[in-house]
């Protein structure tokens, strides 16, 4: 049997100030405790190839992320559940999350609502 010695590299994201990240703890992770996968929005990218995040729920600052440990949340798989909701079923309201009704609610509102002409001049 022959042992491959062919390296397999794998490519490194490259993040943008203001994207949101699922971000992994390393230090947390590794060690087995808990809280260590949360989602954080990019603050800063650094030439050195890091980065500093904000968590989204404590605040919190972490610096010098590295992007290994770093997931891109997309804005497709955060509007997932609207694009696919089921709407012709007796069951759709409750299958959906707060955050798609309230979008669908306005959407319906600004389609019905008849547009606002101009004032006549005269």
């Amino acid at each position: 049997m022959a042992i491959s010695t062919q390296k397999t590299t794998q490519s490194v994201a490259v993040f943008k100030d203001g994207d949101y990240v699922l971000y992994r703890d390393p230090e947390l992770y590794w060690t087995g405790q808990s809280g260590h996968t949360f989602v954080c929005r990019i603050k800063r990218a650094w030439a050195t190839g890091t980065y500093t995040l904000t968590a989204l729920v404590s605040g919190r600052l972490i610096e010098f992320a590295r992007p290994d440990y770093m997931r891109l949340l997309t804005p497709i798989d955060a509007m997932r559940d609207i694009d696919t909701a089921p709407l012709h079923t007796d069951g759709a309201a409750t299958d959906m999350t707060a955050a798609a009704l309230a979008w669908l609610t306005q959407q319906h509102t600004t389609a019905n609502t008849p547009p606002e002409l101009p004032n006549p001049r005269g």
